[in-house]
């Protein structure tokens, strides 16, 4: 988390190209939504499990707050539930037996809470019915798998790092030096970790994980056995080698259908050197391009967009970001820069719980481990994620201040915007292009206003009204807002 904050601060905010140095909106401004221009089926919004799952994977509250929209009482207030259904398992690397007389060797610096117990703790044996194996291992945060599933989620399997035993040094927050830390001869091992926790997953916890990633910001530089959490080192190369291993252990197991995403870089613009370093072969084991959005608003997610997904044709999501701003506002502008730019069909934010609270939306005391203050970050993510539905089609605005989609089989248009400035704006909204524009009773509108530095916390109002085919709206500073149209065809 450390690295993470030193790269969003290293970027500085900073657009890439001019070609994305346009849209920040800072005056009254009018938006045509184009229904000809669209960029795929949303198949919706995340969160890792990891860290606080590992502290509160038991408990019921946290599962419909984050994974239903329900509206959910907790610390004397009802909150919407912000109704994500993509949960990433963090397969663990940490155990604390003792093989052959050798044992993990730990970071000085790692909380206990960001050590994940893995499953295969004895290199002996592969048999996962074996006692090398403990499947016990880990039991709140598969707790918080479980319950996600449950409620409709999407899962995903990762691993930040192999296996301790794996790892030239044994320590699973990297090599000394930064670099490779998976031995050379556990390339296969770590996919059959992996495919093996699949299996397993799916026979006995009910969890049939859509995809398996086996790494994690791999050719990234700050892996180091003094961190403050797993990681591992795993250039490019490696990377080419692991993942055949990863597609035939998966497919040897039966696990034909289980797709894999490959490589979780940290950048947008480094996911572009990894994934153009990769032969046309290894591309071909790739069925979708995970990248995390710790650029912030810097990087050219547009190149990669179309190396991804115009050049090779495949499924690109943003599948890990955060940022260290309480307010949400980050979140919001950072966000919206992928729907303009990047075009991912999902968007998964890191830790939905943590003890910063600006990274947070729920914060909690990394000394008693107890849950916190709820965040304004938290009815900003509202916004989106209560609104826009997987399934829905996202749509062109032109604009890098505001997204659109349409649900084709209700007929309704969400549009979720942002104004970033210190001064008030109206957006008008220019729904021409659409064949019809109903509205819901008399042309009514509703909308959800939130206002970042304070007021309104996903507040709804009804006091907004069609004029023909546009509708506009008063957006205080530095708040964000949805508006719901119904009856609209394209």
């Amino acid at each position: 988390m450390i690295r993470r904050r030193t790269l969003l601060t290293a970027t500085g905010g900073a657009l890439v190209g001019s070609a994305l140095a346009t849209g920040t909106a800072h005056a009254d401004a009018t938006i045509a939504v184009s229904p000809s221009t669209a960029y795929g089926s949303w198949e919706g919004w995340g969160t890792s499990l990891a860290w606080w799952a590992n502290v509160f994977g038991d408990r019921d509250d946290f599962a419909d707050i984050f994974f239903s929209t329900k509206s959910v009482t907790y610390d004397g207030t009802t909150l919407p539930g912000l109704g994500l259904n993509i949960a990433r398992y963090n397969l663990g690397a940490c155990s604390w037996n003792s093989v052959n007389g050798e044992t993990m060797v730990a970071s000085p610096n790692i909380p206990a809470f960001k050590q994940i117990e893995g499953f295969w703790q004895n290199w002996n044996n592969e048999d996962p019915a074996s006692s090398a194996w403990n499947w016990s291992a880990d039991p709140k945060q598969r707790a918080m798998l479980v319950k996600a599933a449950r409620r409709g989620a999407t899962t995903e399997l990762f691993a930040n790092s192999p296996m301790w035993w794996m790892c030239y040094n044994h320590n699973p927050s990297g090599a000394a030096d930064g670099g490779n830390n998976l031995q050379s001869w556990n390339y296969r091992q770590h996919a059959s970790h992996l495919a093996a926790t699949a299996l397993y997953a799916r026979d006995n916890w009910g969890v049939d994980f859509a995809t398996v990633e086996p790494f994690n910001e791999p050719s990234s530089s700050w892996w180091k056995s003094t961190g403050t959490q797993e990681g591992c080192h795993i250039d490019s190369s490696v990377q080419a080698a692991v993942l055949p291993h990863m597609r035939s252990e998966l497919d040897r197991r039966g696990l034909t259908g289980t797709r894999i995403a490959a490589s979780d870089e940290t950048s947008y613009d480094l996911a572009r050197t990894t994934w153009n370093s990769f032969s046309s072969a290894t591309k071909g084991y790739v069925d979708r391009v995970n990248v995390h959005g710790y650029q912030g608003s810097g990087g050219r997610r547009d190149l990669l967009y179309t190396d991804v997904v115009t050049t090779s044709r495949k499924a690109l999501w943003n599948s890990e970001t955060g940022d260290n701003d309480g307010t949400g506002m980050t979140m919001a502008g950072n966000l919206l820069y992928d729907f303009r730019w990047l075009h991912p069909t999902a968007w998964v934010y890191w830790q939905v719980m943590d003890p910063s609270s600006n990274w947070a939306m729920i914060a909690y005391d990394a000394n008693t481990l107890q849950p916190g203050a709820v965040q304004t970050k938290y009815y900003v993510m509202a916004q989106f994620s209560r609104h826009i539905r997987p399934g829905m089609t996202i749509l062109d605005t032109g604009v890098s201040y505001a997204v659109a989609a349409l649900d084709r089989q209700a007929n309704r248009l969400v549009i979720v915007a942002a104004n970033t400035s210190t001064s008030a704006q109206t957006l008008t909204f220019d729904l021409s292009r659409f064949a019809t524009v109903g509205g819901g009773s008399g042309g009514l509108v509703p909308r959800w206003n939130t206002v970042t530095t304070g007021g309104d916390r996903y507040r709804a109002y009804s006091d907004t009204r069609l004029n023909g085919k546009s509708v506009a709206v008063r957006f205080a500073p530095k708040s964000v807002q949805t508006l719901q149209i119904d009856g609209v065809t394209a």
